[in-house]
């Protein structure tokens, strides 16, 4: 809903002692476009509500019987869908804070401008307004129960939710595909959690490419005592340290060609050899890998074993990017942008509007990794109790949508030819729910050209100026 349609719907009740200040009030309220109307007491407030469908409540501080502070608090419990704004003509900080406490929006102080009330009425209905949203999408969750940092009310979402509770029952080999910053080893987690089995044993994981083919070995199948420089001691790999529980190799795709092959005899035998032992060692943990890139396509061109990834891929699971995810950028964003403000010790109250269209708009090539990070910096910049634009990165304010628009006579709007092709590829991506093999169907082109395009696009680019 637009700000505009906000405001000519919006319904706000003057509450002071003085006839005379409430009628004014009323009539400024009025012929700024608001359905205002008052009343002279707290007690009038609260009968009024009770027939009445209201949005904000502006009352005066300084009242006989019920006070305005006293009046939010009674709002706060009976009425917390109507946001109110207390008035005084007294700007102490302590009445102020007490106010705040009470559950007011926000403090002005007496006598206070038409532009001042109503910058305070518009941003109080946009936060409401927010909030109702979220708890709606909090009340239409499905019954099952919720996994573990898996946020989110799209249907994609709600489709892996199915697809990981269904094979978090089982103990085949799970291959989690996905771009980076997706939560693949959310995911990993959530399998492990959900398992009747193994969700009381260890979770262990490795990320397959942060390290060098020999370390790597000794890593995932551990070593003897004397069998290099640096073994004083015996010590069990990752496979071993899982017991009866789950081992994610992480970045599968990256792991080299001659550890693939050993990797390729353990899931076959269910059996490691530490380095420099003579015996091998039974194994039971369930394997799980996962990999940013395109199997398929590395195999194709010889960067990977296809025996080992016919070995890995029993099931698989994709895992949607941010962009297929519609609808829950802004219920992610409220999420870290409240734990943000938890550890930072300091009270937000939401996104202003402008802010929020910003990060719907943005298509979030590093996905909720880099929602994240992109919320936390906003958290650390922002002044106020909401996230402003200006405390978002200039890149996301800046950024120019994928979504076609052709229809346009404006010549500063019309795209090249490379710009078409680089937005309709996006938005096919995102109506398939992010899967590759279906838009590059969709698209006419094979499968490996659309992951070469994609990642092209989330390639940075190229500085100008020269050398």
């Amino acid at each position: 809903m637009s700000s505009a349609t906000l405001h000519s719907a919006a319904a706000v009740l003057v509450v002071d002692d003085e006839s005379e200040t409430a009628s004014l009030l009323r009539d400024l309220l009025v012929k700024r476009g608001y359905r205002a109307d008052a009343v002279t007491s707290g007690a009038a407030c609260l009968e009024y509500l009770r027939d009445n469908p209201v949005d904000v409540v502006v009352a005066d501080v300084q009242m006989p019987g019920m006070s305005g502070i006293q009046l939010c608090e009674h709002l706060y419990v009976r009425f917390p869908d109507v946001a109110p704004i207390v008035l005084t003509g007294y700007g102490r900080l302590d009445t102020a804070i007490a106010a705040i406490r009470a559950g007011a929006y926000d403090f002005l102080t007496k006598p206070t401008t038409g532009d001042a009330l109503q910058i305070a009425i518009d941003r109080a209905l946009e936060h409401f307004a927010l909030q109702r949203e979220v708890k709606r999408l909090v009340s239409e969750r499905p019954s099952d129960a919720p996994i573990d940092g898996l946020l989110g009310e799209s249907a994609a979402i709600r489709r892996l939710a199915q697809v990981i509770r269904r094979v978090a029952i089982s103990d085949a080999t799970a291959l989690i595909t996905g771009e980076s910053g997706t939560g693949k080893e959310l995911v990993a987690r959530a399998l492990h959690q959900l398992s009747p089995l193994r969700r009381d044993a260890p979770f262990v994981a490795i990320n397959c490419g942060a390290m060098p083919a020999s370390l790597l070995e000794s890593e995932l199948f551990g070593h003897v005592r004397g069998a290099f420089t640096d073994a004083r001691s015996s010590r069990p790999g990752l496979f071993i340290q899982a017991g009866t529980g789950t081992i994610l190799l992480d970045e599968i795709g990256e792991m080299p060609l001659d550890m693939q092959a050993k990797l390729l005899r353990v899931l076959q035998q269910r059996t490691v050899r530490p380095v420099g032992a003579d015996e091998e060692l039974p194994f039971e943990a369930r394997v799980i890998a996962a990999t940013n890139r395109d199997l398929e396509t590395e195999v194709e061109e010889g960067r990977f074993r296809g025996d080992l990834f016919h070995r890995i891929d029993v099931v698989t699971i994709d895992v949607p990017p941010l962009r297929a995810r519609a609808g829950d950028v802004l219920l992610l964003a409220k999420v870290f942008a409240d734990r943000a403000a938890a550890r930072k010790g300091s009270f937000l109250s939401g996104i202003t509007r402008q802010a929020a269209q910003i990060l719907v708009d943005y298509e979030w090539p590093g996905n909720v990794r880099e929602l994240e990070n992109c919320i936390e910096r906003a958290v650390a910049l922002c002044r106020g109790d909401q996230l402003e634009v200006t405390d978002l990165p200039a890149k996301i304010v800046d950024h120019q949508a994928t979504r076609l628009v052709l229809n346009t006579a404006s010549p500063s709007q019309l795209l090249t030819l490379a710009e078409v092709q680089q937005r309709y590829v996006m938005q096919v991506v995102a109506a398939t729910g992010g899967n590759k093999t279906q838009a590059a169907r969709i698209l006419g082109i094979d499968r490996r050209s659309i992951y070469r395009r994609l990642e092209e696009m989330r390639r940075p680019p190229a500085s100008g100026g020269s050398a």
